[in-house]
């Protein structure tokens, strides 16, 4: 075979498989009064140490972070930023789980011991021995482990009001991280009450723990379970939505704007017709979310497990910005409220014996031990007996306390996402924040990140069709591709000899 026939056999290769001309990232539409994040380093990175402060601020995490940032990928942000490197920034990190995992296990590796070599050592039999101990991944308010007590929840909370002080940053510029108040703040003092009182509710398991009660209506409860068993049974509405929406990367501000910016995930996915481009979706957030409303309460929290290490009720009262969206992928009222109460209650003490056991995992077991996706995907098996979330990290080796039975097997009976194995299209789409439309092709339409509503309506509708395909790894191209060349090859020498 000729070399330019050669080459004309590897550039139509390349172009079946996905290498034509660069996908152009579009910036536009943007929902009002929001930019994109390389919109405002355009601006600021030239500024010294501004890239700098801003990445220091992005890795200390936030409520609704969509991943930790190791040193790998801080320094990959700072690559982009500093490069200008525009387009890749917009689509940060854009890497698979199977790109990202390793930075994690090295970051384990360096920090404390593997979670795989933790794995084999024995559990340590205590829990946190102090109220000091456990507040480090529990927040209980004023509540002590080691005082019985009695909260009468028809009394009002004598909490503070709704403040930002210590939620946000003003870092110059123009620029600040973190939110204000949403539509709930005016119940912050309920709901802050609540939040600390089913966290020590669910802390009654652990063994270093007096009795602590709540009371409504002269019904005392010891668990969360029986707390929102009595709230119903006391004339209160109880709704727990299994909530998703898109992470926001840094909840940043610029000049009064919100700035838009998801984590985006490879799925492993190839958008049609698009030469091979695999789909890149922003990491969702996942959580429970309690709305109470009645003649004595009316508070809403949230349940997750967090990059704080903590797995935890908390408030839900800070504004989310409009391109986050949100969609509840299913709402629970009465017993079934009642059980998923109680799961995340117990998922807060196995954390809890997991913090106690393995105190050197770093980032709180954050990631080891699942993000918050994972909570939520062993509750919504137990409820429904399916997985719609994407991604799960928790390394199920991990759960082996014999107290933890029960979530062990939820843990250990969701997929996993640490090998880099292929999430199936449900999960992908499940994870969204919007539902789909009735139409294939504007099934995502009410997604406002510039591009994705495209990408994910192409692919949705291949889903639906049976004609949706798989990328390939960079190996698999290479094989491809010599293999084809040696087919040719001998093909062209096959040729040869016949004609001679």
């Amino acid at each position: 075979m000729r070399p330019t026939h050669k080459l004309a056999l590897l550039c139509t290769l390349m172009t079946s498989t996905g290498c034509r001309h660069p996908y152009v990232v579009p910036e536009e539409p943007m929902p009002p009064n929001t930019i994109l994040l390389s919109q405002m380093m355009r601006e600021l990175s030239a500024q010294p140490g501004f890239t700098d402060a801003l990445l220091a601020q992005i890795d200390k995490g936030g409520k609704k972070g969509p991943a930790l940032l190791t040193p790998a990928l801080i320094d990959e942000l700072r690559k982009r930023i500093l490069g200008k490197d525009w387009q890749g920034l917009d689509r940060f990190p854009g890497w698979t789980m199977r790109e990202i995992n390793p930075t994690v296990r090295v970051v384990g590796h360096v920090a404390g011991k593997s979670p795989k070599l933790e794995a084999t050592a024995a559990v340590h039999p205590g829990s946190p021995a102090t109220t000091e101990a456990a507040k480090q991944f529990l927040d209980l308010g004023p509540y002590a482990l080691d005082k019985s007590e009695t909260v009468d929840l028809d009394r009002p909370s004598t909490l503070p009001g709704f403040t930002t002080d210590g939620l946000v940053t003003t870092l110059g510029a123009g620029v600040t991280r973190g939110d204000g108040p949403n539509d709930l703040a005016p119940e912050h003092a309920e709901s802050q009450r609540l939040a600390d009182v089913l966290n020590r509710l669910a802390a009654n398991l652990l063994p270093s723990s007096t009795l602590f009660a709540a009371k409504v209506q002269g019904r005392v409860a010891n668990s969360p379970q029986d707390l929102i068993a009595a709230l119903l049974a006391t004339g209160h509405e109880v709704t727990v939505g299994d909530a998703r929406y898109f992470a926001n990367f840094g909840h940043f501000h610029y000049q009064g704007k919100d700035v838009m910016m998801p984590f985006w995930v490879n799925s492993q996915i190839v958008v049609p017709h698009s030469g091979g481009r695999p789909l890149l979706i922003p990491v969702s957030h996942a959580e429970y979310e309690w709305h109470i409303r009645g003649p004595h309460l009316n508070a809403d929290v949230s349940y997750y497990f967090g990059i704080d290490g903590k797995s935890e009720w908390r408030t839900m009262d800070t504004l989310d910005q409009p391109w986050v969206l949100k969609r509840n992928a299913h709402e629970y009222r009465d017993a079934d409220a009642v059980e998923v109460t109680r799961l995340a209650g117990l998922l807060t003490v196995a954390y809890m014996h997991q913090h106690d056991a393995r105190p050197e995992l770093p980032f709180g077991g954050y990631y080891a031990l699942g993000v918050c996706q994972d909570g939520v995907s062993a509750i919504e098996h137990k409820m429904t007996g399916r997985v719609t979330l994407f991604p799960n990290t928790a390394d199920s080796s991990l759960f082996s306390d014999p107290r933890d039975a029960e979530i062990n097997a939820l843990i250990t009976a969701i997929p996993k996402d640490r090998t880099g194995a292929e999430p199936e299209p449900e999960r992908i789409f499940g994870s969204l924040p919007t539902a789909p439309a009735a139409s294939a092709d504007q099934a995502f339409n009410a997604i406002t990140i510039p591009g994705l509503a495209d990408d994910l309506n192409a692919t949705y509708k291949a889903w639906q069709n049976g004609t949706l395909e798989r990328t390939r790894s960079t190996w698999s191209l290479v094989l491809k591709i010599l293999l084809a060349l040696a087919f040719a090859a001998g093909a062209f020498v096959g040729v040869r000899k016949l004609r001679h």
